[in-house]
């Protein structure tokens, strides 16, 4: 980032409070699940809500760019890094059960820390995800699916700061049907990657509405549903999960239509079409974005070749690609 802009941001009087929490130029590779990527400008994590609501305005009233963070399990970072600030979620993950089935998460939570504290507790709704990687903050922003059930089914409300351009103001949006679908969500609207745009709304927490239900059977069902995973071997190489979108249209899975097209195991530099699943990319040690990018355009374009069909990619693209090299 240029000097001159780091100058002003530490001789800035918000600084001297929030700088305990900001570092310059930080690798996001290891904050990624693809262990892929530059380096963030700015990288601001919040220790809880109040910090994260004091930090956005300062970024903006210095004219950055704010790019959001959670999990980092579905995104692939640009070799050329993200401009301005990345701001990190982590730490806000607080879990809250009230009125005995509702539950209130912040949006850094794990899902599958909150899949197992509601198998802890009995509570029936979250089972479908255990040992989803990511955060609850994600799996509400791409409508997360795991074995026929969509974190819409058990949304009842989402708390958001909504970014106006200069300030953030903090809504509760009720869930409303119309707005959501498959890998869909109203969140998505106002960003350019993990980049905030004005009108646009960051995830601060969420409430699911959950059901009383048998701890012995959640955890079996929770059991097996992790050793699926496990069998499966979607955590053998670093990932981001499905690099496709699934499209009922196209009469079966994606990764079963890379399959058909004979590109399982085919490699671009250091990525490779997993050998294991036709719609999971892995970085093989090394890879870069660029080689990932590369894989994902090669299926693309055999895609539309061979079957006439577009696919449309999961993963989120974050950084500099107009002028990534």
């Amino acid at each position: 980032m240029q000097l001159q802009v780091q100058s002003q941001m530490i001789q800035a009087p918000m600084y001297s409070k929030l700088k305990r929490y900001i570092r310059f130029n930080v690798p996001l590779k290891p904050k990624t699940s693809f262990k892929i990527g530059g380096c963030a400008d700015i990288f601001f994590e919040p220790p809880n809500r109040e910090y994260l609501i004091e930090g956005l305005p300062f970024f903006a009233s210095l004219h950055l760019p704010i790019s959001i963070l959670g999990g980092g399990t579905n995104i692939l970072v640009s070799d050329k890094g993200v401009s301005g600030a990345v701001v990190s979620l982590k730490a806000l993950s607080d879990i809250k059960l009230h009125d005995t089935t509702m539950l209130t998460v912040e949006a850094g939570a794990l899902t599958d820390t909150v899949s197992k504290f509601c198998v802890y507790h009995g509570l029936q709704g979250f089972e479908n995800f255990a040992r989803l990687p990511g955060s609850i903050g994600g799996a509400v922003f791409m409508n997360a699916r795991c074995y026929e059930t969509q974190i819409s089914d058990i949304l009842k409300s989402v708390t958001v700061l909504q970014y106006d351009g200069a300030q953030f103001t903090e809504k509760t949006i009720p869930y409303n049907d119309s707005e959501w679908a498959y890998k869909l969500s109203p969140f998505q609207k106002h960003f350019s990657g993990i980049e905030l745009q004005q009108g646009g709304t960051i995830i601060t927490s969420a409430t699911f509405s959950v059901a009383v239900g048998n701890k012995a059977d959640l955890t079996k069902k929770y059991k097996t549903i992790a050793k699926m995973r496990k069998e499966k071997k979607q955590f053998k190489k670093p990932s981001c999960g499905s690099t496709f979108k699934n499209n009922r249209a196209f009469g079966k899975p994606t990764g079963a239509i890379i399959e058909e097209l004979g590109l399982k195991g085919t490699k671009y530099g250091k990525a490779q079409v997993a050998p294991f699943h036709g719609n999971f990319i892995i970085n093989l040690g090394g890879a870069r974005a660029d080689d990932v990018q590369g894989l994902i355009q090669k299926i693309q374009a055999e895609a539309k070749h061979k079957k006439g069909i577009v696919l449309e990619p999961e993963v989120i693209f974050a950084g500099r690609w107009e002028d990534a090299t």
